[in-house]
């Protein structure tokens, strides 16, 4: 997991651990313990937190959770670095430590009608033909590289390298970077959960000078 301290008015901690990471969702939760925050704003739409609590947060067994084929790739060629476990442990052990603690867990992604639009404003057909070609061929032929942390970048790389999909990512960080903006507003220091390939783009949005932690 990488992750950084930032100051926006309030002390900001940055958290980027690899999606699916087992060791990395702990190291979430070690950081949290030793930090503290008052708010916690998840990379997340409001609609997949509320499904995780429902599903996965204080239930005696949790559900069987089906995978597409590109995303049963992603967890096969992951699974060489750790153990793998979905749907996101980072989340589900944010939402726990916050539920022990009385911390609010905020999810600061756009919601699933507005990532709808973001979609449809910035990916044509064309791209979306060849994010389709691209998420079929990484399906098929994963990335291998030395480190989890290499691998989530390069597979995301491999899938979202289009003008487009650059687009939609950077709208997408925008808005969450604009929501912890909100969060952070009155309180002395907040936490921010978000995937390993979009940490360097929130962390650019919220403050060029950060000090890693």
């Amino acid at each position: 997991m990488i992750s950084s301290t930032l100051d926006v008015g309030a002390t900001v901690l940055l958290l980027g651990p690899v999606r699916g990471l087992a060791s990395d969702a702990r190291a979430v939760r070690h950081a949290l313990d030793a930090f503290r925050p008052e708010a916690i704003g998840a990379g997340v739409a409001a609609e997949e937190l509320r499904g995780l609590v429902e599903y996965f947060v204080d239930v005696p067994a949790e559900p069987v959770v089906p995978l597409a084929s590109t995303e049963l790739s992603e967890v096969r060629g992951l699974c060489r670095f750790g153990e793998v476990r979905v749907p996101n442990p980072a989340f589900l052990e944010a939402l726990a430590w916050g539920r022990a603690w009385g911390v609010p867990v905020t999810p600061l992604d756009p919601t699933e009608e507005e990532a709808a639009t973001m979609f449809t404003e910035h990916i044509g057909y064309v791209e979306l033909v060849r994010r389709t070609v691209r998420e079929h061929r990484l399906g098929r032929s994963p990335p291998t590289p030395s480190s989890a942390d290499a691998f989530a970048l390069a597979w995301d790389r491999s899938i979202a390298r289009g003008r487009g999909s650059r687009r939609l990512a950077a709208a997408r960080d925008d808005h969450f970077v604009q929501g912890a903006r909100r969060l952070a507003e009155g309180r002395r220091q907040i936490a921010l959960v978000v995937d390993r390939e979009r940490y360097d783009s929130v962390r650019s949005r919220l403050t060029p000078m950060p000090t890693d932690a």
